[in-house]
């Protein structure tokens, strides 16, 4: 993979490690997660530490994705997500995705091994890049643990507000997101809503 800026330390939790299937644990063996595509692509590690790239955190933590959106079961996999907070599972071996603005998933109908060499081969097909495009022409760059931000979001449609990008640490760009989520969950497509600079969305 093209401008890697993070790979995990040796896998150090073997618990979760021996819960995943065999070719995750090669890859993890390979590269115990990284991130890649100048934060383009997180794919997370069987790590204790740090925890924005502990696969356990994501998977069975206090803030797991199955306990915050429903259409996560407890066995899918989060193995992975990109610049915006987006994740990747593996669902009974097929990758799915998840809109983490929306909670809205969708069966990528690829493998594990079919996505890893989907990406490396088309990573601008595979991957949504033009947010980390448009960061670097600004003269700036993801840290690693950190992700973007976008406002207004991307599932609202506006009249004309102005694009905004800022990057923030991935706890509390993952916690907004299902702050969101839970806000407008219950909304009907089109209904109308305010959107505050605070990232608070009032229904109209």
């Amino acid at each position: 993979m093209e401008d890697v800026t993070y790979i995990g330390e040796p896998v150090s939790d073997s618990v979760t490690f021996k819960q995943l299937p065999i070719e995750m644990q090669g890859f993890l063996l390979h590269a115990n997660g990284l991130v890649a595509y100048l934060g383009g692509l997180h794919i997370r590690g069987c790590c204790q530490e740090p925890k924005w790239h502990s696969l356990a955190e994501a998977w069975s933590g206090d803030t797991a994705f199955c306990k915050i959106y429903p259409n996560v079961k407890i066995s899918d996999i989060p193995f992975a997500q990109d610049s915006m907070g987006n994740q990747f599972l593996l669902r009974k071996g097929i990758v799915w995705f998840l809109d983490t603005e929306t909670g809205e998933v969708e069966n990528l109908n690829v493998s594990f091994d079919m996505f890893i060499a989907g990406v490396e081969r088309f990573p601008g097909r595979a991957l949504d890049l033009s947010n980390i495009g448009t960061f670097a022409k600004l003269g700036a760059r993801l840290m690693p643990g950190e992700l973007l931000a976008v406002f207004p979001p991307a599932c609202i449609k506006t009249n004309g507000d102005q694009f905004k990008l800022t990057r923030m640490p991935v706890a509390t760009r993952l916690h907004s997101l299902a702050d969101m989520y839970r806000q407008i969950r219950r909304l009907k497509p089109g209904q109308k809503i305010t959107v505050r600079t605070d990232e608070s969305y009032d229904a109209i």
